[in-house]
């Protein structure tokens, strides 16, 4: 009794051995999650939708969008589950009517409270809480010029908020504050998505001037020219937090164009298609360990040559 119990120890002293010095098995890398900021542009971010478009057919995930004006719009009707192919559609029948109404008012010449009807119209969720991909939408406070990220809670008055281009529209009031356009405070929201904890962040870049050589059509140009001028400026806060920059050519449309879809769309497709082999290297599988994803020192970027 005691040999057989004394060779049951020795056989268990070999086996535990033997474990002790096989290899443990190499942990899969984690893919990188990506964030997708969407910056403003009215009619011309009509791009971003062409930006999405490809994403889908290439299979990029995207765990995360942050978006600022038209891109809010845009990232609020994506992230609630309207394709991009149904984006396009809609796209092809949206006027700048349907956001705007013109009115007589001190601190605008038109209000976007037409905004509240198309999107309760438009969208398939109410609320942040709803999103099937977690959203981020800019606004900036009026009165202090502090940057509003929202993150929760109704989705239709923060969007509101975030195309409310000073100048132009009124300011939309949301729990007492006074809030404008995302793009004083975060033009791309890069930084936003580093702070729901994206790995990877693409920049969605509407860089167009609001004039051509002929001069300005009217004072909206001129308001438009100088903030497009202020936005190309302080590029280099956003572009920090990018690890690549798409920026679809846009040039030559003007802030209005909504008849232009199909070639704002195709401006986005273009740009996305360019920025695809990159985007695989991040997501390709490698044998070695995962390590902790860094940020690009300069974002790389596409745009037209």
């Amino acid at each position: 009794m005691f040999r057989k119990l004394a060779r049951s120890l020795r056989a268990f002293s070999r086996e535990l051995k033997r474990a002790s010095e096989s290899p443990l098995p190499t942990p899969r890398p984690k893919t990188p999650s990506i964030g997708l900021a969407l910056g403003g542009g009215f009619a011309r971010g009509l791009a971003h939708v062409g930006i999405l478009k490809v994403f889908e057919e290439e299979q990029i995930p995207i765990d995360f969008i942050a978006g600022t004006s038209v891109g809010a719009v845009i990232g609020a009707a994506y992230c609630g589950g309207i394709s991009a192919k149904e984006l396009e559609e809609i796209a092809s029948l949206v006027r700048f009517k349907h956001f705007a109404r013109w009115t007589l008012s001190r601190y605008g010449f038109a209000s976007n409270d037409r905004m509240t009807r198309f999107l309760t119209k438009v969208l398939k969720c109410h609320t942040f809480e709803e999103l099937r991909i977690p959203l981020a939408v800019t606004a900036t406070d009026f009165a202090t010029g502090d940057p509003v990220v929202f993150t929760s809670g109704p989705l239709i008055d923060p969007v509101r908020a975030s195309c409310a281009y000073p100048g132009m529209f009124l300011p939309v009031n949301i729990n007492g504050k006074l809030l404008v356009d995302g793009l004083l405070a975060h033009s791309v929201p890069t930084v936003p998505l580093r702070a729901m904890g994206a790995d990877r962040v693409i920049a969605a870049y509407l860089s167009a001037h609001w004039v051509n050589l002929n001069g300005p059509r009217h004072m909206f140009d001129v308001i438009g020219q100088c903030f497009s001028i202020a936005q190309q400026k302080m590029s280099g806060m956003w572009e920090a937090a990018a690890d690549l920059v798409l920026q679809p050519d846009v040039r030559g449309y003007s802030y209005d164009a909504f008849e232009r879809a199909p070639d704002l769309i195709r401006s986005g497709e273009i740009a996305a298609r360019a920025a695809i082999p990159q985007i695989r290297q991040w997501l390709a599988v490698q044998e070695a360990p995962a390590t902790t994803p860094t940020m690009a020192s300069a974002p790389i970027q596409t745009s037209p040559a």
